[in-house]
This record gives structure tokens, C-alpha cells and sequence, in this order.
């Protein structure tokens, strides 16, 4: 417990599923967490949720569209005012619109580009500015195994997911003197909302060829941005860690 008393932390996509296990975890170990989701509902559940007792942190909600920079300078503007630092940032926010090369819209492409990797610049660019100020800080960015290996009917998914690393590794060499680590997650398929739709004959495939036999659980993966956000990876930066069972698609 503690390992990020006093932190502050911003968690995109902090209301649901991956996001919201970190949330939870990061508060249960001391930090100020604000879940930044642009979901109305989720973000009204957020009062429903328990933190384990003796928790010293707490959760808190705000609505953010990632992909608008206004809101996003806003956002970053009222958390820096009010505390007068930003120690972590997680990139968890994430959609999918899924369609083959020569059936994907050029609206969905462009939907999920801006989310899932316009956003993640906007927000970055605008947390790493405040880092700066206290020389220090770590930022998670979420990509996926699809990043790494790309993945039938994702064009759009996979470009942004593949973005991101090669984000990760560009800031991990600018921001590194200026105190700031920067690394990324890799998730395989991993049980959330996201994995509704697909049929079971799919995800019993994907069981099987997991080296694991199974799914991977939300808490998987928060519990890795957890370390890297902590002080426990002080010197692990430009990093992409796979949490996917063993996966290869």
C-alpha cells in the first residue's frame, strides 16, 4: 500500500473497465486519481465505487473528449492549478471501429484515429508541459498486441495502436533529461466492454491460442500501469511490456 502517496494522477478512459481498475488501484495506494471519461454513465457510477479499507486516495470524475485539445488544455490547466503538479498520466482511452481495408469508411478511420492516437498527443503534450515544471513524472501509454502485430479488420486500430509506440519511444528520448518517463503497455485480448460483441467461437479460438489458455482479467493490466506509474520502475523508460498470455496472433 502507498506507493503513490500524495501522487496525482490522470487516468484517460478512467470510468470503465481497464481505466477503472487503475483508477482504483492507484487511489488504494495513495494517489489523487482523476478518471477522465467521456462516458455521462460511467462517470456517474464512479460515486458507486469501493476502495479497499485504509485506502488513503481517492477517485475523482471529469468528463473529457480526448480528441478535443480545448478540453484537454482545460482539464490539465484546473488538476495543475490545484495541486500544483502532475505525477502520472495513463493513456487508457480507446475505441474500436472495426471493417476490412476495402469496407472501412474513411469517418471510422479517421474516429478512431483522433481518439486513439490524436488524443493521446493532445493530452501528453499537454501533461508532459506541466511535468517539466517539477522535473519528474511518468506517463503510460496503452497500444496493444494489434499495434505489434496488426490484426484482420483493424486497419484503423492497429495504425493508431503502432502510432503509439512509436510515440512512446520518440518522447521516452526527448523527455528522459527533463525527469519524465515514458513507457508502454501492450494488452492482448483482455475482458471488458470492448469483447461483448464477439462471438464465443471467437474468444474460444483466441483462448486456444493463447500459450495461457485464457483471456486476460482488467486487473492484469492496471496492475503494470501501476508500476510503471510508480516509483518502482524509476529507471524503465522507452519500454513496450506485453501483457497478453503469451499471444500471437
Amino acid at each position: 500500500m502507498n506507493r503513490m502517496n500524495g501522487k496525482i494522477a490522470l487516468i484517460t478512459g478512467g470510468a470503465a473497465g481497464i481505466g477503472l481498475k487503475a483508477a482504483q488501484l492507484f487511489a488504494e495506494e495513495g494517489a489523487t486519481v482523476y478518471a477522465l471519461d467521456i462516458s455521462d454513465k460511467a462517470l456517474a457510477a464512479l460515486g458507486e465505487v469501493k476502495l479497499a479499507d485504509g485506502a488513503q486516495g481517492k477517485i475523482i470524475g471529469k468528463k473529457l473528449d480526448v480528441s478535443k485539445a480545448a478540453e484537454v488544455n482545460q482539464v490539465v490547466e484546473e488538476v495543475f492549478t490545484a495541486h500544483g503538479k502532475i505525477d502520472c498520466l495513463v493513456n487508457n482511452a480507446g475505441i474500436t471501429a472495426d471493417a476490412t481495408l476495402l469496407k472501412m469508411t474513411e469517418e471510422a478511420f479517421d474516429r478512431v484515429i483522433n481518439v486513439n492516437l490524436k488524443g493521446v498527443f493532445l493530452i501528453s503534450q499537454a501533461v508532459a508541459a506541466k511535468m517539466i515544471i517539477n522535473n519528474s513524472g511518468s506517463i503510460v501509454n496503452t497500444t496493444s498486441i494489434v499495434g505489434v502485430q496488426g490484426n484482420f479488420g483493424q486497419t484503423n486500430y492497429a495504425a493508431s495502436k503502432a502510432g503509439v509506440i512509436g510515440m512512446t519511444y520518440t518522447w521516452a528520448r526527448e523527455l528522459g533529461r527533463k525527469g519524465i518517463r515514458v513507457n508502454a503497455v501492450a494488452p492482448g485480448y483482455t475482458w471488458t466492454d470492448m469483447l461483448a460483441t464477439v462471438p464465443e467461437k471467437v474468444i474460444k479460438m483466441l483462448e486456444e491460442k493463447t500459450p495461457m489458455q485464457r483471456l486476460g482479467q482488467p486487473e492484469e493490466v492496471a496492475k503494470l500501469y501501476l508500476f510503471l506509474g510508480s516509483e518502482d520502475s524509476s529507471y524503465i523508460t522507452g519500454q513496450v511490456i506485453g501483457v497478453d498470455g503469451g499471444l500471437k496472433l
